[in-house]
């Protein structure tokens, strides 16, 4: 595995991310914000944040496919919630969980979250970008 996951001593210790990723892969793939959309670009989970959440990441799991990776393969995400309040956590967590059952991956990254005014369209919620290293 191109990716090592780990909190280190003198940091916080939490358990839904890492605070480091030390990644000695050759390739870096770095993805476009995913979004919830399908393959044909239909909207999913229109007003459901968990799905749109769920759908994201499935998103990013189908992206690193397509380079020769997979969700191991991720170093860091960045993940941008439109009106985000601390009450959206569950909610967030339940979207991860479910994409995380679906591909079979623990999801636990180094992971950013912001917190956005919109996004590109006014039926999204999240937005989901993924830097990865492969061998």
């Amino acid at each position: 595995m191109a990716v090592t996951l780990i909190n280190p001593d003198g940091l916080p210790k939490p358990e839904v991310y890492r605070q480091l990723s030390i990644a000695t892969g050759s390739r870096t793939v770095y993805l476009a914000g995913q979004v919830a959309r399908d393959a044909e670009g239909g909207k999913v989970g229109e007003g459901d944040f968990a799905a749109q959440v769920e759908q994201a990441l499935l998103n990013v799991g189908t992206a690193l496919a397509a380079a020769g990776g997979s969700f191991d393969d991720v170093a860091k995400m960045t993940i941008y919630v439109v009106d985000w309040t601390p009450d959206k956590m569950p909610l967030l967590g339940e979207g991860v969980t479910r994409a995380a059952e679906k591909m079979g991956i623990d999801p636990i990254k180094p992971v950013t979250l912001l917190g956005v005014a919109a996004l590109a369209e006014p039926d999204l919620m999240v937005e989901i970008e993924a830097v990865a290293v492969l061998d």
